[in-house]
């Protein structure tokens, strides 16, 4: 017979619950992921017994054994008892002791499950008391534990275990530099408490240079077993091409009596030493946590079957599941949930969009699930499959706030207490809020009462708050619901365009599949955006996430690194390798339990690469078996351009086998077309319209119904928003299919003058456009400092040359570069569309030879007027000099230092002048040993750049270019009033500072600070030297720009606007040499941009008085 199967998403507030009957009948079901029952007292009666309609219809005598307990108004408990009977009739339960008098009711009571949630909703559906075994049942379950547990360190005592001298390893990381203009950074808190070194080396080959010396190992890992360490994680150097020693060390840690090991070898047999490191130890960190949990669980289950599901999308057996397999184990959930149902309704390629309280997740999926390989989370470098779901802080939740001069929509957020405004429990203005106050969220639909006075009173605070700005803007409180809505929609219209646009994907080729508690409300809107014409709502859309558990297939992954070149042996000889990953795969889909007749053919990948680049691309195997050219078809359409007649290097291949499951029941009805009778009409604003629109509820609609927005459609979990312009019809398996009666999108009405609203929209939009530069020059550079250091920054202009909005990339690049683009602009007045400019001098905006700076400008199509700029900077590995590396330490003239491009036009009106840029770079007394890299690091720039161009382009199609521009000044006059209001905090006078550099010259700086402005004067400042210490106008200017921006203790958009109240005096000195036509003659400079630039920072903050010689690096 049939087993009743359970398919369950433990979230981290909810567990959703989807569970298929015997006779193939599905009941959803949702409890507290704490297993806590929450009810309300209605009534007491005698002195043991407490009365709660909403207990009406549970399984009679449930109760029974659970412990009891009355919360006060602050939420502590006034008494604990058991449950010894309960009426279901009545809903009256009976307790194991007297009540206090104090128990009245209205009283908030809780139901505590001994068993964790997942029992407990098993349970509640089979009707099973605590003292009844649950019979065999199928459980599938996705679950937050690991990634609760990692965000907020409550792992297991981890202790690792590596090559003598890497001990810091995990603690230097990349060098990464997620908040740029932070005084005081905390480093996230490291996984393991204690590092065993051991002294054993193998090289990159994986020949033995020294055998390990275990007895030293043996004897810390006793001594750790005996501290109480719990894991242990154990990574070498180079076991990804000889996993012997590290095979060794497990061993000793088993003999110390570990039981919980993770070694990187079997991990993540890959290279890469530092994210192999992060991969192992948090496999290490989580897996004990897991291991209890399937543990408890395993205890109320018996012998029933229990699979958790992976990050990968894959379904695997619980005693296999690992720690660095759960982190999206929830999430996957809702991606296999929202791809399947899509592809049930006759899409076959689709969005999904997750909208919960706190936060939104995005996906994408096209046949196919696309998945990441090596990503971040919660601050950890992870190797392991992924699918790719892409996270914004912008849920119901999301708080609505005024900075001073813009709107902002998260990320910090309400959360379950106090919650939203309209709560009633004294919580912030949220996303929630303004969906009640526009009338989208029906109060008395609400599963409590609402608060809609709150929210009213919020909205007019922050509208007189707005009024007496230097923004001067009077909203009404509908006006300014409406714009912080129009915010939230950007944010996770941005978050979707990140998984579509910067792949290379049209999103209107797609259906958008909505779920989670709050998607439904602004799946239009969001739709309408991105041009997508269809809306699905499936009818459990509430719980997709659960019901995408009993979707999901086993999946497993094989891989092995390769690092050869792409040539015909190579792919001779990745046939064996291929064959022992096929196998591998295949037996452990076997050892699932799943017979080979519905294990499909393994899929066969690898990832690629042009040699000398870092990121590689996977590429899955083509029918022709010619993975170049598929290669050079994906790397062109992520990137835009090919390097045509680079040799190919493969880094890793890989295989995935998948052993289908049976689908779930799916109930179909036959349509009957009709007009459904509206069970109410409510006035809901719409583009600042308020609209009678018919309210509907979701269990009297009808497959064939068909209705016309504006319309909202009343579900017991969610509210479903069918905007005007949108017709709903519910289809024969019960979804809502909301389409777009015209997809023509005409120019978005937005005024010239600046608007608090659409300051923040394009703050993102033009942000964004930055970030994508950077990504696409980080992916197909080849210059070790750009691809891993991250030394290189992206960046839009006006037409001016005045910096506008970067990516969180390189202060010292940021502030310069606004100097070179404006040299670029007044060298060349005949400046032509097509054109393309390179620079690298250091007395033209530059920093030191090896930053070269890419500039492509933006001419209008018709007119061929000067629009923008986008440029992109960044750092080549080498460039000529005296030395190798282009760093000379004893430089003594700029033309020591490498070779100068000055104002070189690379393209002219279209026509590519590379060969004279190689000419260039081959020349002089000091030319560059490695032009090759250079040229195609420069076109990695020039496509950074056009990326940026085509997105400006799409820009100002949406919102005209007069608006494009006119918000180019507004958001640097916004940061301009934020700098402002920061130097009006502090008093006026004169501040002075002297230091020295290490040979005794002196950096002096005096600023005045005058009411809202500032001086800037480095008078006193030594002349200039004979080394290569001397720095530059566009480096103290950049330094400059990074100290007054850190004086502003907000996320805003680092631009020239931060400078407009600042003026900078710089005379001729070590800080402003004098510029000469000569290399020869002109002073080095090399240092100047990472050691003397330091110094000025320092000097400036010192004199501040803000920070004491600790940042002057810039986070660099």
């Amino acid at each position: 017979m049939k087993l009743w199967e359970f398919w369950i998403d433990v979230g981290g507030t909810f567990t959703d619950c989807m569970a298929c009957s015997p006779t193939n009948d599905l009941v959803p079901r949702k409890v507290l992921s704490s297993a806590v029952t929450k009810g309300q007292v209605g009534d007491v009666t005698g002195t043991d017994r407490i009365v709660d309609p909403a207990r009406i219809g549970d399984p009679p005598g449930f109760w029974i054994g659970y412990p009891l307990r009355c919360l006060d108004s602050a939420g502590q408990p006034l008494v604990q008892a058991t449950v010894t009977d309960f009426d279901t009739d009545t809903g009256r339960l009976a307790l194991n002791q007297a009540l206090p008098g104090t128990i009245e009711p209205g009283m908030t009571y809780e139901l505590v499950s001994p068993e964790e949630a997942p029992i407990l909703v098993i349970r509640l559906i089979l009707g099973l008391r605590l003292d009844e075994p649950i019979p065999d049942v199928s459980v599938r379950l996705g679950t937050t534990r690991g990634t609760n547990a990692l965000l907020t360190r409550e792992g297991a005592r981890t202790a690792l275990i590596t090559t003598r001298g890497f001990a810091d390893v995990p603690l230097i990381g990349n060098q990464d530099r997620p908040r740029l203009f932070d005084l005081t950074i905390r480093k996230p808190q490291p996984l393991f408490e204690r590092v065993i070194e051991v002294d054993e080396r193998i090289d990159a080959d994986g020949q033995v240079l020294q055998a390990p010396e275990l007895e030293p190992v043996q004897e810390a890992l006793v001594q750790a077993h005996s501290d109480g360490i719990e894991s242990v994680a154990i990574c070498l150097l180079h076991s990804f091409a000889n996993s012997s020693h590290e095979e060794q060390v497990e061993q000793t840690a088993r003999t110390a009596g570990f039981t919980e090991i993770s070694r990187s070898s079997r991990l993540s047999p890959l290279i890469k030493i530092v994210s192999r490191t992060d991969t192992t130890l948090v496999d290490a960190y989580l897996n004990p946590i897991l291991r209890q949990y399937v543990s408890r669980l395993r205890k109320s289950l018996g012998t029933s079957s229990l699979k958790i599901m992976t990050s990968a999308g894959g379904l695997v057996d619980a005693d296999r599941f690992v720690g660095k397999d759960s982190i999206l184990s929830g999430p996957a959930g809702g991606v296999i949930g929202f791809s399947r149902v899509a592809e049930q309704a006759g899409f076959d390629r689709s969005i999904g969009f997750d909208m919960g309280g706190t936060s939104t997740d995005v996906s994408r999926y096209d046949g196919s699930y696309e998945r990441e390989f090596e990503t971040t989370k919660a601050g950890v470098r992870i190797v392991s499959p992924m699918l790719a779901i892409e996270t914004v802080a912008a849920g119901g939740g999301s708080v609505c706030d005024f900075d001073g001069v813009k709107l902002a929509v998260g990320p910090a957020s309400a959360g379950a207490d106090p919650g939203p405004a309209c709560y009633g429990r004294g919580g912030p203005l949220t996303v929630t809020d303004l969906n009640v106050h526009l009338g989208r969220i029906l109060p008395d639909r609400f599963p409590f009462p609402l608060d809609t006075q709150a929210v009213t009173s919020r909205l007019e605070s922050l509208c007189d708050r707005i009024a007496e700005s230097p923004m001067g803007r009077r909203y009404t409180p509908t006006e300014l619901a409406e714009g912080f809505l129009q915010i939230a929609i950007a944010n996770m219209v941005r978050a979707i365009r990140n998984i579509s646009v910067a792949r290379g994907y049209d999103p209107s080729d797609y259906v958008l599949v909505t779920f989670g508690g709050a998607g439904a409300q602004h799946a239009c809107a969001i739709a309408r955006e991105l041009g997508i014409r269809d809306v699905l709502v499936h009818p459990y859309a509430g719980i997709l996430s659960a019901y995408g558990m009993g979707l999901a297939d086993v999946r497993r992954f094989a891989q092995q690194s390769v690092l050869r070149p792409y040539d015909p042996q190579t792919i001779q000889d990745l046939e064996s390798v291929f064959q022992e990953l096929e196998n591998e795969a295949t037996r452990e889909v076997q050892d699932e339990g799943i017979p080979g007749d519905r294990i499909g053919k393994p899929r066969r990948t690898l990832e690629i690469r042009y040699q000398g680049v870092e990121a590689a691309i996977p590429v899955p195997c083509p029918e022709t078996g010619d993975y170049a050219a598929s290669y050079n078809e994906l790397h062109q359409q992520l990137y835009g351009y090919t390097h045509d007649g680079r040799p190919l290097e493969i880094t890793a291949a890989r295989v995935e086998v998948v052993g289908t499951t049976a689908d779930p029941p799916l109930a179909t009805t036959s349509p009957v077309s009709r007009t459904p009778v509206p069970a109410q009409t409510q006035a809901v604003v719409f583009d600042a319209k308020s609209l009678d629109t018919n309210v509907f509820l979701r269990e009297e609609l009808r497959p064939g119904d068909q209705f016309t927005g504006p319309a909202i459609i009343c579900e017991s979990t969610s509210t479903v928003v069918i905007e005007p312009g949108y017709t709903a019809r519910i289809t024969e398996r019960n979804e809502v299919l909301i389409r777009q009666d015209s997809q023509a999108r005409g120019i978005a009405n937005v005024s010239t003058e600046a608007d608090p609203v659409m300051l923040e929209i394009f703050n993102n939009l033009f942000a964004s456009i930055a970030e994508q530069m950077g990504l696409t020059l980080q992916k197909t550079s080849f210059s070790t400092n750009v691809k891993e250091r991250l030394d290189f920054s992206c960046a839009i202009f006006s037409a001016t040359g005045d910096l506008v909005v970067n990516a969180p990339h390189i202060p010292v690049h940021l502030g310069a570069m606004g100097e070179t683009v404006k040299r670029i602009l007044s060298d060349n007045p005949d400046m032509s569309p097509g054109d393309v400019f390179v620079t690298n001098d250091p007395y033209r905006g530059g920093s030191h030879l090896p930053d070269v700076t890419v500039v492509t400008p933006v001419h209008h199509h018709e007119d061929g007027r000067l629009l923008f700029f986008t440029a992109s900077r960044a750092h080549h590995a080498e460039i000529g000099g005296i030395v190798p590396g282009s760093m000379p330490p004893f430089s003594r003239s700029l033309g020591d230092e490498g070779v100068l491009i000055r104002n070189f036009r690379l393209v002219d009106r279209g026509a590519s002048r590379e060969d004279a840029l190689r000419e260039l770079l081959a020349s002089g007394p000091h030319p560059s040993r490695n032009v090759p890299e250079n040229l195609a690091d420069v076109s990695a720039q020039v496509a950074a750049n056009n990326s940026g161009v085509v997105q400006l382009g799409q820009l100002v199609q949406r919102y005209s270019l007069e608006v494009v521009a006119a918000y180019m000044g507004h958001i640097q006059q916004a940061a301009s009033e934020k700098m402002r209001l920061a130097l009006g905090e502090i008093p006026d006078g004169t501040y002075n500072r002297t230091d020295h550099l290490d040979n005794g010259s002196p950096i002096t700086v005096s600023i005045a600070i005058a009411g809202e402005t500032a001086e800037v004067d480095f008078s006193g400042t030594g002349p200039v030297m004979d080394s290569n210490l001397n720095a530059n106008r566009a480096i103290v200017t950049a330094a400059c720009l990074y100290v007054f921006r850190c004086l502003i203790n907000e996320d805003i958009p680092l631009n020239s606007g931060v400078l407009e109240p600042v003026t900078i005096r710089l005379p001729e000195c070590l800080l402003n040499p004098p510029e000469h036509e000569a290399p020869s003659r002109s002073a080095a400079v090399v240092g100047g941009n990472v050691e003397t630039s330091q110094r000025v920072v320092d000097t400036l903050l010192g004199a501040l008085g803000v920070a004491a010689a600790s940042q002057g690096t810039m986070n660099n």
